[in-house]
């Protein structure tokens, strides 16, 4: 199964390189890509990168790790951004932050063990004059306290 698994994503990695290009101009674009769909860039999806742009693996990581939403791990079906800027901080983040860390049990950083949501910081969403905000997965919710916070969370939970 696991053969069958690698053969689908090395298909679908040369599909984004006849998309997008066979030279390194391309790889943000292919790394994008796959991201998008398994929301996390796997080591041998990386090996495939670099080989199919004759690069050395190296560069794909160092763009993987410079991006911070380019992800090397695997995470949750839902990722769960609470902004750390001073304005949402002084509208209560941490209030939020410690009720949603109790609430799922996990800490910043990691995800729930039936792997629904992963909990990561974020430098900030543009919602200042609207904090404490948080983003999941495209959705941004804003003006949180920490009963609103719980609610959306158990909401995807």
């Amino acid at each position: 199964m696991l053969i069958m698994e690698k053969n689908s994503l090395s298909e679908e990695i040369q599909e984004l390189v006849n998309e997008y290009g066979n030279d390194r101009s391309a790889l943000l674009q292919i790394l994008q890509g796959i991201q998008k769909k398994h929301k996390y860039i796997s080591d041998f999806a990386q090996q495939e990168v670099a080989r199919l742009l004759d690069i050395h693996p190296v560069e794909v990581y160092s763009v993987i790790t410079f991006y911070s939403f380019l992800k090397s791990k695997q995470r949750g079906r839902n990722i769960a951004r609470l902004c750390k800027t001073i304005s949402c901080d002084l509208q209560g983040r941490e209030d939020v932050e410690e009720a949603i860390k109790r609430e799922l049990g996990i800490s910043f950083g990691e995800t729930t063990k039936d792997n629904r949501i992963t909990l990561e910081f974020t430098n900030c969403l543009g919602m200042c004059d609207q904090g404490p905000a948080m983003i999941i997965n495209e959705r941004v919710y804003t003006k949180l306290d920490p009963e609103k916070a719980v609610k959306i969370l158990n909401a995807i939970k």
